[in-house]
């Protein structure tokens, strides 16, 4: 019960796509955890009042949610942030440091998405891979071999595909609980900085 050499390298070349694909996926989702990291960096969240609070300790409350991105906005006052000594290392913007914040978790959102489609074309591709070489050699030694990675390239495809299973259409719907308002996808300015300009 011998094990052709060819079985051995396809085998060996889907593993590594495997372990490439699991290495993609925790980058992507790393990424993705920095750059709310650096969003937020100097602020600190309160949960009890939903809002940030700058280092010069004044509160960003919550503006908009923006249903098209599932995005939040925070923003703080524009006459507490244009009279602040630190405006310029913290905002240009006149109307107030604004931080936006996803509301749905790593996967749910459009580039996530488009990296677990890459991890999982490359799952699939070990799979194709492993599939092909276990049509041409059909040894019990080399099936053997074969079957390793092919069920962890199928136990790995659950794993990556449990958020497209979860929201099937598109993404999670938005619910304004906290009585926020809900801006329309087509809008371009925020009725608060209207208010405050006023």
């Amino acid at each position: 019960m011998s094990v052709d050499s060819e079985v051995l390298l396809f085998a060996g070349y889907a593993t590594v796509l495997l372990v490439i694909a699991c290495a993609l996926d925790r980058l992507a989702a790393h990424s993705h955890a920095r750059a709310d990291r650096y969003r937020t960096a100097g602020f600190r969240y309160h949960p009890q009042h939903d809002a940030w609070v700058c280092p010069q300790d004044q509160m960003l409350w919550p503006m908009t949610y923006d249903m098209r991105h599932h995005l939040m906005r925070y923003r703080a006052k524009p006459s507490v942030c244009n009279a602040c000594p630190v405006k310029k290392d913290c905002t240009t913007s006149p109307h107030g440091r604004e931080i936006t914040l996803h509301t749905q978790p790593w996967p749910h959102s459009e580039a996530a998405r488009f990296h677990r489609g890459i991890v999982l074309v490359l799952i699939g591709l070990a799979a194709l891979l492993l599939i092909a070489t276990g049509v041409r050699n059909t040894g019990w030694g080399d099936l053997a071999v074969i079957a390793a990675p092919l069920a962890a390239a199928g136990l790995l495809a659950f794993r990556f595909t449990g958020h497209f299973r979860r929201t099937p259409s598109g993404f999670p719907a938005a619910s304004a609980s906290t009585g926020l308002r809900v801006t329309p996808p087509s809008r371009t300015t925020w009725t608060a900085d209207r208010r405050e300009r006023s």
